[in-house]
């Protein structure tokens, strides 16, 4: 019987960082020894490029007695089972879909020893690399300590239709890898799935006990070189998978594989989830500037659109450079360079047939010539005057839409909560005002000094009880990395109950 399970998740497609072809397999079965028991149905998914391009079930009689427990867990009854294919009937079909492929399960040592075994009896050798989605859920999410099909259900809220049937089972791990896909970086899920297919070597001036000496918890790592230089700081959900993926054996680039040997030391620094984490490695890659790290450095500058009207009734866009003291929403769009603007620009012009002479990337845009993609058809004739101000202004709006900053969604600055779920004594207040990250907060008193109260009384004891080094004192100005983060953690539900985040608003004193 098949399923029409499908996810409902934003996203559709999983990340790169998955492997390219794997069949994602669930097998119900009589009994949990593999040489006693045998399969009962198989439920598989064949995912190429991170989409699912084949789904497949099958019931297999056993040729022997189904014991009523499995009937109960399973709801497989063994009338169900009668006239179905045996499995030599289905042996060839099954290995041609698994062939080349990793074999992806739940506890993949248990689906993966049931398969094989049932290959041997028909005389085919089969071998796979496998991929445990049980690992993956611990590596990534380590907050949680159960990792079962039913936890990951409630975790996320996920649907299901037949619970203990292989082809809904199947599914769940797809939804998981879907969610997480959506939830996690390219470099975060890589972290996680890397160590669980590959054996990784630790460099030479590592010792395994510093490696053992990192948690399985979120956070971030410093590395650094025999003299004491700081080669590079990363964040984690997992800092020790993190770590581990670092020193895979096939490096992804010349620059890990440099960084590998120079590696002395390892340092770390806890946070009660990801929130933290990405905060502190943004703020810390800037403040410390290592050698390795390039994505995060300090941006000096940021460009944005300055939307205008000219005299002849057309919207016309101006990149222009801004401080970073301006709040999000007085400008459409942030970028880090002159260069990333007009590209986007580019695209924009693209999606939506607009005149480059009305963004400024080429010529008077008041000439009334015909622009260069006029010729090209990909522009209707704004720039001479043929198509109506009205009908072109209208396609800017929503071209620029999309771009438009979020307004912040607070009548006042907020007190965010971080907290572990595994361990009480490690918890963080940050305050956070119109995307600015204004620190950490170590005590009722210093928040007063700032010259706020919490509305919630009992907030300030919290505060109080939970004491943590603070970094240095963050000037106020608008970073575009941390918007980012705040974007992704604070308007997401999701992500507020997953990293146990509470917000509360403050009120100023006086």
């Amino acid at each position: 019987m098949q399923s029409d399970l499908f996810p409902t998740e934003n996203v559709q497609q999983l990340s790169e960082s998955f492997p390219k072809r794997m069949a994602i397999i669930d097998c119900e079965t009589t009994g949990g020894k593999p040489q006693q028991h045998r399969v009962i149905e198989i439920g598989l998914l064949i995912v190429d490029d991170g989409a699912i391009v084949e789904r497949w079930q099958s019931f297999i009689n056993p040729q022997r007695e189904l014991p009523p427990f499995i009937t109960k867990l399973t709801g497989i009854t063994p009338n169900m089972l009668v006239g179905q294919p045996q499995f030599s009937d289905i042996a060839n079909s099954l290995y041609e879909k698994l062939k080349d492929r990793v074999f992806v399960a739940h506890n993949a040592r248990f689906d993966y020893g049931f398969i094989k075994t049932e290959f041997e009896r028909v005389g085919i050798k089969f071998s796979a690399k496998t991929f445990c989605s049980v690992k993956f859920s611990r590596a990534l999410y380590p907050q949680f300590n159960r990792h079962g099909i039913d936890p990951i259900i409630k975790r996320f809220g996920f649907s299901i239709e037949n619970r203990h049937r292989a082809l809904d089972d199947a599914l769940i791990i797809w939804k998981l890898f879907l969610k997480s896909t959506e939830l996690y970086s390219t470099d975060e899920l890589a972290s996680a799935i890397s160590p669980l297919l590959k054996t990784p070597s630790l460099p030479p001036k590592i010792k395994a006990a510093q490696i053992k000496a990192l948690p399985k918890a979120a956070g971030v790592y410093y590395f650094y070189s025999e003299e004491g230089s700081l080669l590079y700081v990363g964040k984690s959900v997992n800092i020790r998978a993190r770590v581990m993926s670092h020193f895979s054996n096939d490096y992804r680039s010349s620059k890990e594989l440099l960084m590998s040997t120079k590696v002395a030391h390892i340092d770390f620094k806890r946070t009660p989830s990801d929130f933290g984490a990405q905060i502190l490695e943004s703020n810390e890659i800037k403040a410390l500037s290592p050698l390795y790290n390039r994505r995060l450095r300090r941006t000096r500058k940021l460009y944005s659109f300055q939307i205008e009207q000219n005299s002849k009734g057309y919207k016309t866009v101006l990149t222009q450079q801004i401080n970073s003291k301006q709040k999000p929403g007085e400008s459409a769009g942030l970028f880090r360079s002159a260069r990333q603007a007009s590209k986007q620009l580019e695209k924009l012009a693209d999606h939506y047939f607009l005149c480059y002479k009305l963004l400024g990337l080429e010529g008077n845009p008041l000439d009334n010539t015909p622009c260069f993609r006029r010729q090209l058809h990909r522009c209707f004739g704004a720039c001479e005057g043929i198509e109506s101000a009205e009908d072109y202004n209208a396609r800017i709006d929503v071209a620029m839409n999309k771009h438009q900053l979020v307004l912040w969604p607070f009548d006042t600055p907020i007190l965010v909560e971080e907290n572990d779920v595994n361990d009480d004594e490690i918890k963080h207040f940050h305050l956070i005002d119109q995307w600015q990250y204004l620190g950490k907060i170590e005590s009722e008193e210093e928040l007063r000094e700032r010259g706020y109260v919490p509305l919630n009384a009992h907030i300030g004891t919290e505060i109080q009880a939970h004491q943590h080094e603070n970094n240095a004192e963050n000037k106020a100005h608008f970073d575009l990395d941390i918007y980012f983060i705040l974007l992704r953690f604070l308007l997401k539900s999701d992500q507020l109950k997953l990293n146990q985040l509470r917000i509360h608003k403050l009120t100023k004193l006086g």
